[in-house]
């Protein structure tokens, strides 16, 4: 059974939701302070997955995410980094995200090259809402067809069912153009807001990216909080057809438990070949 690490802080407030998902899954959940990490980074590779759930982590002091983006940037961003070129899927919602683009995690190096040593500068930000205020509201969502990453490649359900929840105030993502370009053109743009539901004014409605293995996935919206139909804004309007099978935030997870999965059998069976 594939293990995930859900990594917690002083004012992170979703690693329920994100352990439950995780759980439903497929996958044996441990939940691990940030503080645990940093006196001890090969911690991290015991896992195959790993998540940097949403909330305030720090309190957002300074700005959302700062705080623990810097101490993952100074103490663990080399095991992190090194956790993803083994082929571990990460999964960053919310200030998950916002902490990841500060670390330098995401959008991660260019297709083709090695992950740094160090942290990189961030080329990319998730600046504060375009209406000023923070927002907590349903959206619906689009999966661009050519993406690469693992957890949204191939979610299937309903118009209806493609919405998710979001809570933000700093949410609206930007970035050179030059970068946005390159985003689009290499598949690492993985979920979008839909037309009309861009709330926070990202540029070209980018509501979540993935790195250039498609292993690493950053988004504001959360789908840890949509892992049953129950979960929806309208589900008893639903008809029982639309409600019939998993909704696309339990569907992302389990593309990433599997993806583990299939990895692991793979290697067994060319360890039975040697």
């Amino acid at each position: 059974m594939p293990t995930a690490l859900v990594i917690t802080a002083a004012g992170i407030n979703c690693d329920l939701e994100l352990a439950r998902a995780f759980a439903l899954a497929g996958a044996r959940v441990e939940s691990i302070h940030l503080h645990t990490l940093v006196e001890n980074p090969t911690i991290i590779d015991r896992f195959d997955l790993i998540g940097l759930p949403g909330g305030f982590s720090y309190g957002d002091a300074v700005a959302a995410g700062r705080i623990m983006a810097h101490l993952i940037r100074q103490r663990l961003f080399a095991s992190l980094a090194g956790a993803v070129e083994r082929g571990v899927p990460i999964f960053a919602p919310c200030n998950g995200f916002q902490i990841a683009v500060q670390a330098g995690l995401l959008p991660g190096p260019a297709p083709g090259e090695a992950w740094p040593s160090e942290a990189p500068t961030p080329v990319a930000a998730l600046s504060v809402n375009q209406t000023g205020r923070f927002a907590d509201r349903w959206t619906r969502v689009e999966i661009p067809d050519q993406t690469r990453c693992i957890w949204t490649k191939g979610l299937t359900g309903p118009e209806s069912g493609f919405m998710l929840p979001n809570a933000h105030g700093e949410g609206r993502f930007v970035a050179e153009n030059a970068l946005l370009d390159q985003l689009e053109g290499e598949g690492q743009v993985a979920i979008r807001y839909a037309e009309g539901d861009n709330f926070n004014g990202s540029m070209r409605r980018v509501a979540g990216i993935c790195d250039a293995t498609g292993l690493v996935f950053g988004l504001m919206p959360h789908p840890e909080r949509f892992t049953r139909w129950t979960q929806h804004p309208y589900w008893t309007r639903l008809s029982a057809d639309e409600r019939s099978g998993e909704t696309i935030g339990l569907q992302m997870f389990r593309n990433a438990v599997r993806w583990v999965e299939a990895r692991q059998e793979r290697r067994e069976v060319l360890s039975m070949g040697r």
